[in-house]
């Protein structure tokens, strides 16, 4: 689990080792600037001097400088010391290895896959993914490359969502066009595969959904002719209504008494005409017109 690792404030520390150079000056400066010859060895003043300069260079080793949104795993002999988020110019334990993690949030379009839906039908799909890193430790160390382990789990929650839903159905079935719960549940697959990596999954969606090219067309065609069928449906019942309020009104208004044959033809007339695709056209019988 990442954990926060021993820092300070970067300035306060180069202003000591600032000090430090000024006091290691003067006090080889004093000691005569540490000549050496043969019968004369360096002065203690020189000998701390040098200490105190080693000392500021091993001390330099342990500046790093942090971006906004970023953070700097920090590492000693392969062990894991902690995380820096603390933007700015900090300081930590010299001779540490420091590998640097953007905290930033970040998205990617997963390719255009072909898979099967439910029915088996082939299909083409592809998804976008909102993520950032939440757990710098679990980011490095828990996978390879969290990047790539994230695109690959993707993937993988997207043709395993495929497989689950057919691409289209009935009202009462949840298909992959119905793109709020699918998009729910597929951000909830990928969450659980990307915990592992130490990152938070924000949302993601389906952005190509269709056909593969090869049943495209046949689908098609099943889709008008479905829309035609439901079209039908609905005219032959707004038809009917029509005619049984039509037989009522006239019944209610004592306009003209039927028999049932003359209802019959009544009834069959208005169905032709408020069912069919045209138009109605009049017809004169020939032998009316030479009488």
């Amino acid at each position: 689990m990442e954990k926060r690792a021993f820092r300070l404030p970067g300035f306060a520390v180069l202003a000591a080792l600032v000090v430090l150079l000024g006091v290691a000056v003067l006090a080889a400066v004093i000691d005569g600037g540490g000549s050496i010859d043969t019968e004369n060895a360096p002065g203690p003043l020189t000998i701390l001097a040098g200490l105190i300069l080693l000392a500021e260079v091993i001390v330099a080793t342990g500046f790093v400088i942090l971006n906004p949104n970023e953070a700097v795993v920090v590492q000693f002999v392969g062990t894991y010391l902690g995380t820096v988020r603390e933007p700015g110019l900090r300081w930590v334990l010299p001779l540490t290895s420091t590998r640097r993690v953007t905290l930033r949030v970040r998205n990617f379009e997963t390719p255009i896959m072909k898979v099967n839906d439910l029915d088996g039908n082939p299909v083409e799909i592809a998804a976008v993914v909102v993520w950032r890193v939440v757990d710098t430790a679990k980011a490095t160390f828990a996978v390879e490359e969290y990047e790539q382990y994230v695109r690959i789990q993707t993937e993988t929650a997207v043709r395993h969502l495929a497989a689950s839903y057919p691409y289209d159905s009935p009202e009462d079935v949840v298909s992959m066009r119905d793109a709020v719960q699918v998009a729910e549940e597929l951000t909830a697959e990928i969450r659980e595969r990307a915990v592992l990596a130490g990152v938070e999954v924000i949302e993601s969606r389906i952005t190509h959904l269709a056909y593969a090219p090869e049943i495209a067309q046949a689908m098609l065609q099943r889709q008008q002719a479905g829309a035609v069928v439901a079209a039908r449906s609905r005219i032959v019942e707004g038809a009917v209504g029509m005619v049984q309020m039509a037989l009522a009104k006239l019944r209610e208004e004592d306009v003209v008494d039927l028999d049932e044959e003359r209802k019959a033809a009544m009834v069959s007339n208005l169905l032709v005409v408020l069912c069919g695709d045209r138009g109605p056209q009049p017809v004169v019988n020939a032998g009316t017109l030479y009488s």
